[in-house]
């Protein structure tokens, strides 16, 4: 397959091009830093995917596009940086479906969306029918997503995904956590009792290749792992992988005092599962936490 990925610099962006093009995919990387890969299925377009321009061309040509571009949200969230979190999604959602011919059947486009679109769920299992939250980054996936789906009226398949906490070596969230636990330091966040969806980086790229192939997926999809765990359980899962104790609790106020905004939705319970892709018929590489963060760490 001809695959565009847009924020392929980023770290699900490198992990998903290294993997597509050891699968044998041509791939089409789209990103504002420069390109990461030298190989002869591999193609890199320099721009930012906010603004219309010459990178758009490259968007008719492929079969699959993968829409992975945001700017990172684990930062602490000024009114200014909250915008950009909203247009480096939404905006460049917009110019991926602009982009796209108006005959454009065939197509497939995956674009990125999060389990934060349920918002704080408690225990609550969340499917993908589930109703969205009512905080920022919950507004943010339902304007991410219905952008996306306006590539339905052009003939497009298109596929919401909504990705858990990423795991896998060389960056992603576990890059903010080990060091925390390698100096003894590590633990639950508040009371430990909300629920954590997570994903390995493998099953997520394999996920994407399945939606990519199988033709009756589509709309909101969930890409996380079938076995949610609740935040006390993975900081001693993590602990007892790095050898490390796991007992140190982060309270809320702290939290809220080191990042704000973003220290509270830390705290959101997400008991999210992947009943669309368990229903078609996808099999987890990882489907249990620790021998994910043993490949991770």
């Amino acid at each position: 397959m001809h695959i565009l990925i847009t924020g392929s610099s980023g770290f699900v962006g490198t992990h998903m091009t290294a993997q597509l093009l050891d699968m044998g995919h041509t791939v089409t990387g789209v990103d504002r830093s420069a390109g990461m890969f030298r190989h002869e299925k591999f193609e890199y377009v320099q721009a930012d995917t906010t603004s219309a321009g010459p990178w758009q061309e490259s968007v008719a040509k492929a079969q699959v596009i993968i829409n992975l571009a945001g700017v990172n949200i684990f930062r602490r969230w000024t009114r200014a940086y909250k915008q950009l979190i909203y247009d480096s999604r939404i905006m460049t959602t917009r110019r991926v479906v602009e982009a796209l011919p108006a005959d454009a059947s065939g197509i497939t486009l995956c674009n990125t969306s999060a389990v934060g679109y349920y918002g704080d769920g408690g225990d609550e299992i969340l499917t993908e029918p589930g109703t969205p939250g009512a905080d920022f980054l919950a507004r943010v996936c339902v304007a991410w997503e219905k952008e996306a789906f306006e590539a339905g009226k052009k003939g497009v398949r298109v596929a919401a995904t909504r990705f858990g906490v990423v795991m896998g070596p060389g960056g992603g969230a576990l890059s903010k956590m080990i060091p925390a636990f390698r100096l003894f330091a590590g633990g639950p966040l508040g009371t430990g009792n909300q629920w954590f969806p997570w994903i390995h980086i493998d099953d997520l790229v394999a996920a994407m290749v399945f939606v990519a192939t199988h033709e009756k997926v589509k709309g909101p999809v969930n890409f996380c792992a079938p076995n949610p765990v609740q935040n006390a359980d993975f900081a001693r899962t993590l602990g007892r992988v790095l050898n490390r104790p796991a007992f140190l609790k982060v309270p809320k106020f702290v939290l809220k005092l080191a990042a704000g905004e973003v220290g509270g939705l830390i705290l959101n319970s997400q008991r999210a599962v992947p009943e669309k892709l368990m229903a078609n018929g996808f099999a987890f590489r990882y489907p249990e936490l620790e021998p994910a963060l043993r490949a991770s760490v």
